[in-house]
Parts: structure tokens; sequence; C-alpha cells
């Protein structure tokens, strides 16, 4: 089955149930108040892309990027649906909006996301891409929960 990448359709309610489930799952996975995933409304905000991935008909994932200012973006909203796990295809989202990002001109390319056992399979994605742990940015302000990678794209 081959997967297929473009832009979303945040009217499909196939997107906007994985959007939802997403957003239950960080604020049922993080300490009240440190659950930053967008709703619908913040995906369509102007300064965001957001990307369904397809296999077939069927959702896979989902990925967004909210550009932060004329260098740097963030990755937000992240996810592959339950049944599509392990198959590459959040790798291939990842690298959709790091070649979005190269191809815009920008510099860097950060995300912000929570610790422990149900954020692994994300962190261990996005260090093996080259993302490595910095400091806050935009609103964020580091916890004992939350972490914030960066990626160097020039």
């Amino acid at each position: 089955m081959s997967l297929r990448i473009g832009l979303a359709d945040l009217d499909d309610p196939q997107v906007q149930a994985l959007i939802a489930f997403h957003q239950r799952a960080m604020v049922e996975g993080s300490p009240p108040g440190l659950s930053f995933a967008l709703d619908l409304s913040g995906l369509r905000r102007p300064d965001v892309t957001v990307w369904a991935a397809h296999r077939e008909t069927r959702l896979a994932a989902i990925g967004a990027l909210k550009q932060l200012d004329e260098t740097s973006v963030e990755i937000k909203s992240m996810r592959t649906d339950p049944q599509f796990l392990r198959q590459g295809i959040a790798a291939a989202m990842l690298e959709t909006i790091i070649a979005h990002a190269r191809d815009l001109g920008l510099t860097r390319l950060s995300l912000e996301t929570g610790t422990g056992p149900a954020f692994e399979p994300a962190l261990a994605l996005y260090r093996r891409r080259g993302f490595v742990n910095g400091p806050a940015f935009a609103d964020y302000a580091l916890t004992d929960f939350n972490q914030c990678l960066h990626l160097a794209l020039a």
C-alpha cells in the first residue's frame, strides 16, 4: 500500500477525528496546563500548515508546522493513527515537514513535547533525525515535564 502525503483538508471528518484524538491524548498524558496541542481552530490559523498522510483512502497520520518568525518554525500536532504505528509513516511525515521548512529557507525547526513513556517513541524519532534538546522558545517554559528540541536547517 502506497503512502500519499499532501496538505490536509481540515473539513475532512477523518482529519478532524485524528486531531481530536491527538488533543485528548496530549491532555490526558500531561500535567494540568502543560499540554499545548492545537485544536482544530488553532490548526486553521494562517500561520499553520497541516499535512495528512493517507494509505489508500484511510488517514494514517497528520503533522503541522507553525511559523514562528522569518527564520524558524515549530512542529505541531504530529500524530499517527494507532492502526498505522511502526510503519515509517511518522518518519515520512517528519521528512515532509523538514523539506518544506528547508524549501522556505528557514534555519531552525523546533518542537515542544513531554517526558515519559508515552512520549519516548516520538522523542526517539526526532533524535534519530538530529533534533537535540535545547532552550525554551516562543512562549514555552521548560518544566520537569516538558522539553524543547531543535534542528538546525542551515
